[in-house]
């Protein structure tokens, strides 16, 4: 085991057995956390079984079979709250673990919280409740229900559909176009049997990474090592890096038609900018500029002077080196709104950033990075980030690097964007 972390950083302690372990030392929290992340390639054929997992795992385990024995424990444990999902990171899938749970330091001293948390998530992961060698069946049923409900209840938030719906077409024939839960039409095919194989694939074969929060000793640092190190694995499989590149033949224009009240128009571009390039940091600012607040030229120009927009933002897909402006319009305008989005854009390549909107961009980037330090789940996420696309920055040096940007490094990195889809959802065309 490596040196203990740096206040506030994270700091890669071992690595074993395709599992790597960080600890993030913070005294700023009394709770502790410990984050548990697999990692596959986001593929149709394993994105609804790789969903299902969690939620069949979160149901029971051999020494608390049901939800309610877990909620009970957890309430034994001074309120610690337990969770589990997916998520997708460019053309990962990612299933992710987290125990939040009281500083010893703050439940008697020798309460021993954090070796407790630690065992039932471990015994949540490690030891689900099987029948036959199988998961149990009314769990798997009621959990693809489930999922088929969340999966079909995407189209309720129709801001956020029309971002993941430009998306997906930008991205119709890649791995980043697969929804992060997968599909409908793939739940068929699950039972008990074959997610359980399924699962115990993602014990052997998933490369793993452990996420530790808080005001930890180095004994206890130990222990979840050693226990995480008696898991029974494999040959490690190989997560593929996240392709950014492609050319924009032709601009694709697709529209929806839905039941809405207000249209919702988002623009797909791609950044041709990978999140591990020197000029990352530009692109950061350039989004700010263009569409990152009030003070944006997106803001200011589409909803304030023309009051074309009710909302209007742009922002970055990071992994996939995407960006998307998204904005909510009457549909008799999307027309105006097109012309006068792709305007601002241009105004920005041509130079034309005043001090007002390079300032407040630097200044809200800067309150947005400080805001991450105030929430153990979000300096989680950040670190993760930064291992995935295998950079080391922290918060001071992201910071320090963003205040290096200058107006003409925004100019140099507008000039990659390229639009590539222009995608529509508005109110059904009456017959």
């Amino acid at each position: 085991m490596q040196n203990r972390a740096v206040e506030e950083q994270a700091l890669k302690i071992a690595s074993l057995n395709g599992i790597d372990f960080y600890q993030i030392k913070t005294e700023k929290f009394k709770t502790n956390t410990i984050n548990i992340f697999f990692h596959d390639n986001l593929r149709k054929e394993t994105a609804a079984k790789n969903a299902m997992v969690p939620a069949v795992l979160r149901r029971g385990c051999e020494r608390f079979p049901t939800l309610r024995d877990i909620s009970l424990y957890l309430e034994e444990l001074y309120g610690a709250s337990f969770d589990c999902g997916v998520t997708k990171k460019g053309e990962r899938q990612i299933i992710q673990f987290y125990i939040e749970f009281v500083s010893d330091k703050y439940a008697g001293g020798n309460a021993g919280q954090f070796e407790k948390a630690t065992d039932l998530l471990i015994d949540i992961i490690m030891k689900p409740v099987v029948e036959k060698d199988a998961f149990r069946n009314d769990y798997v049923d009621q959990e693809k229900e489930n999922l088929r409900k969340l999966i079909e209840s995407r189209v309720n938030d129709k801001m956020q559909y029309a971002v993941d719906r430009c998306f997906e077409e930008m991205c119709k024939d890649e791995p980043f176009g697969i929804y992060d839960y997968g599909a409908v039409d793939d739940l068929a095919d699950i039972n008990s049997r074959n997610l359980f194989e399924h699962y115990k694939s993602m014990l052997e074969t998933y490369p793993m990474q452990v996420f530790i929060t808080g005001n930890v000793g180095e004994d206890k640092i130990k222990g979840i090592i050693d226990k995480l190190s008696n898991i029974k694995r494999g040959k490690i499989k190989k997560v593929d890096i996240t392709n950014i590149e492609k050319e924009v033949v032709k601009v694709r224009n697709v529209t929806e038609p839905m039941n809405v009240n207000q249209g919702k128009l988002s623009l797909g571009f791609r950044t041709n900018t990978s999140s591990n390039d020197e000029d990352y940091y530009a692109l950061m600012v350039y989004n700010g500029i263009l569409g990152g607040g009030i003070h944006s030229k997106l803001f200011q120009n589409v909803r304030e002077k023309a009051s074309l927009a009710y909302y209007v933002f742009s922002r970055l897909e990071k992994f996939k080196g995407l960006m998307i402006i998204s904005s909510g319009i009457e549909t008799d305008n999307k027309d105006k709104a097109i012309d006068i989005i792709l305007s601002q854009m241009d105004e920005i390549q041509k130079g034309n950033i005043s001090d007002y909107e390079y300032d407040s961009t630097l200044k809200a980037i800067e309150t947005g990075i400080k805001s991450l330090r105030d929430n153990q789940l979000q300096m989680v996420d950040f670190y993760l980030s930064q291992a995935i696309v295998n950079t080391d920055d922290n918060f001071e040096t992201l910071n320090e690097k963003i205040k290096k940007v200058s107006k003409q490094d925004v100019v140099e990195v507008s000039k990659k964007i390229k639009l590539d889809t222009i995608y529509f959802l508005t109110s059904k065309v009456r017959q």
